[in-house]
């Protein structure tokens, strides 16, 4: 069944638009937590939580991409999650964030809500105009949270080309957002 078919379901309000996600984009919802979580039961109750919220979403929303949109819920589940479980470590998620901060801290003012979604948009940007290995190897370290090794594996990659690609690709959002005036 496509994303516009379970759509659908989910705006008639029928069960099956539950079913159909879970068949469809479990596996991802479950790979997704479990590289937050590090945990099988806490990727599971994510799924089950993203079906939830997915549920109580559509409608009003109607998203062209269904895969991408439960993605980020459960990602989003899965990241509060690890940080109520976590308040007080410094590890797994910290480390990717701490990555990226390298690149996006942006001072005081990187807390405002508009600047976050135009550091998003600029970073949306800059991912399209990248090499698609750049940016597959970059969504999969940053977005579905996956370890360098897993990523090397998946992509048929030496873990070292994984990291140096990160690294350029790092350095070269550094410039992009520099020249975008979102960094000093």
């Amino acid at each position: 069944m496509d994303d516009r078919q379970i759509v659908a379901l989910f705006w008639q309000r029928q069960e099956d638009a539950i079913t159909q996600t879970r068949i469809k984009y479990g596996g991802l919802c479950r790979a997704v937590a479990r590289n937050i979580l590090h945990s099988e039961e806490d990727a599971e109750e994510c799924e089950n939580d993203a079906l939830l919220r997915l549920w109580n979403a559509i409608p009003p929303e109607k998203p062209e991409k269904l895969g991408a949109f439960t993605a980020r819920i459960v990602r989003n589940l899965a990241l509060n999650r690890y940080e109520a479980a976590h308040a007080q470590k410094r590890e797994g998620v910290t480390v990717l964030l701490d990555e990226l901060g390298e690149v996006i801290s942006g001072g005081e003012n990187a807390e405002s809500a508009a600047l976050r979604r135009e550091l998003g948009d600029s970073i949306d940007r800059f991912l399209r105009e990248q090499p698609k290995t750049a940016r597959v190897v970059f969504l999969r370290r940053y977005f579905l949270a996956e370890s360098v090794a897993d990523t090397a594996r998946a992509l048929g990659m030496r873990e070292g080309t994984v990291k140096s690609t990160l690294s350029r690709t790092r350095a070269a959002l550094r410039q992009y957002l520099r020249k975008e005036g979102l960094l000093e």
